[in-house]
C-alpha cells in the first residue's frame, strides 16, 4: 500500500528511486504493519469482551484512528527536515508519501479484510458445529 504513494510521489516530484528510497520504503512498511497489527489486536480484544464482529471492527477503527494518524503525522513532519537534502531526499519522499498513502489505504483495507476473514471463519465454525450436533443426535 505504501508503494502506491511512494512511486507516485517520486514521479510527481521528478525524483529518482534510490537506495535511500528503498530504506524509507522498508521503514515505512514496518510502521504500517505495526499499526495494522494493533488495529486487528484491538478488534480481537473487543470480541473477547463480547462485542459482535461488526461493532468490534468499527470500534477498533474509530478508537485506533487518532494514534495511527499521529504516528503518520510524526513521520511526515520528521521526514520533512531532510526533504531537500540531495542524498536523503528519496528517504524523505518514501517515508512521507508512503505513510500518507498507506495510512489512508490501510485504514480502509485492514478492517474490511479482517471482517471478511472473521465472518468466513465464523460461518465455517457454525457449519462444523451443526454437522457435529447432527452426528451426535443420530448416534
Amino acid at each position: 500500500m505504501s508503494l502506491i504513494g511512494i512511486l507516485s510521489a517520486h514521479w510527481l516530484l521528478g525524483a529518482f528511486f534510490t537506495a535511500t528510497s528503498m530504506i524509507g520504503f522498508i521503514a515505512g512498511a514496518g510502521i504500517v504493519v505495526r499499526n495494522s497489527i494493533i488495529l486487528v489486536d484491538f478488534a480481537e480484544l473487543r470480541r473477547r469482551q463480547g462485542m459482535p464482529l461488526a461493532e468490534a471492527v468499527i470500534d477498533a477503527g474509530a478508537i485506533r484512528f487518532r494514534p495511527m494518524l499521529l504516528t503518520a503525522s510524526a513521520v511526515v513532519v520528521g521526514s520533512s527536515v531532510i526533504l531537500f537534502d540531495p542524498i536523503f531526499q528519496g528517504l524523505a519522499i518514501s517515508l512521507m508519501a508512503g505513510e500518507v498513502a498507506s495510512t489512508l489505504l490501510s485504514r480502509m483495507a485492514v478492517p474490511i479484510l479482517y471482517f471478511l476473514s472473521e465472518r468466513r471463519s465464523e460461518r465455517r465454525r457454525a457449519v462444523r458445529d451443526a454437522a457435529h450436533r447432527e452426528i451426535v443426535q443420530t448416534a
